[in-house]
């Protein structure tokens, strides 16, 4: 109970341990047992992770990562994501980033009656105080992590891993144009069908067949007709579903 409420103390889940589950232990029992906070940490404050799951429906974040084309043509890409469905909202390519191309990123992408609260990006030069100032006027407030902590914006950081891993390191953008269409291809297959482990495992954007029943068998289809197979990338990734009898 203490580590799953860092905000309670002794008395409180005392409290609890009598009226939820019936049990009558002294304060000072509890006291006893309670983990200690590790050092360098104040008493009651919560974690940053902690703060990010709790937040998450209201969270979106940013960033920026940098991808060479075929004539080493140095391009940024920007993206933006959605923390508690870990669904790409935006994605788009420039060779000349901006605070004014941004900002115009951010409206496309969170529009001006956005759902949410909290937009989380790096310290980067291109964030700028008039682009925070912007995205206030969206009625978003702007969280930035601290310098030289990739870790605290761990979920974007990660879809720019995932990118890589999974897009970019398998083929060599031939122009602007061209990556724009490879990230536009992969984030389709990204949000709507690549599973999640994060999600339990769950796609952000699951397909209509999705929301049917699981058989009962592990091993047995009721109504099996095909399977259906459709490629991506020019068939670096796959995407299957089962056709009706």
């Amino acid at each position: 109970m203490a580590r799953e409420n860092p905000l309670w103390g002794q008395e409180r889940i005392a409290n609890d341990l009598l009226l939820k589950l019936g049990l009558r232990v002294s304060r000072r029992t509890v006291r006893k047992y309670l983990p200690r906070p590790p050092s360098g940490r104040p008493r009651g404050d919560q974690r940053w992770s902690t703060f990010l799951h709790t937040h998450a429906q209201a969270i979106v974040a940013c960033d920026f990562f940098v991808a060479v084309t075929s004539t080493f043509r140095v391009l940024y890409v920007f993206i933006v994501i959605e923390h508690h469905s870990r669904r790409l909202i935006h994605c788009n390519v420039t060779a000349h980033p901006s605070a004014q191309w941004t900002r115009q990123q951010l409206r496309e992408a969170l529009g001006y009656e956005t759902q949410y609260e909290y937009l989380l990006n790096n310290r980067d030069s291109i964030f700028s105080a008039d682009l925070d100032e912007s995205v206030k006027r969206l009625g978003l407030r702007v969280l930035k992590s601290p310098q030289r902590s990739p870790t605290a914006n761990a979920i974007c950081e990660r879809v720019i891993g995932m990118i890589r891993r999974e897009c970019l390191d398998w083929l060599i953008p031939l122009s602007e144009a061209h990556l724009r269409q490879a990230l536009k291809s992969w984030m389709s297959h990204h949000n709507s069908g690549r599973p999640h482990m994060a999600l339990g495992p769950g796609i952000p954007d699951p397909p209509r067949n999705l929301d049917q029943p699981l058989p009962k068998s592990r091993h047995r289809l009721s109504n099996f007709g095909s399977v259906r197979t459709k490629a991506i990338l020019g068939g670096l990734h796959h995407e299957y579903s089962l056709a009706s009898a």
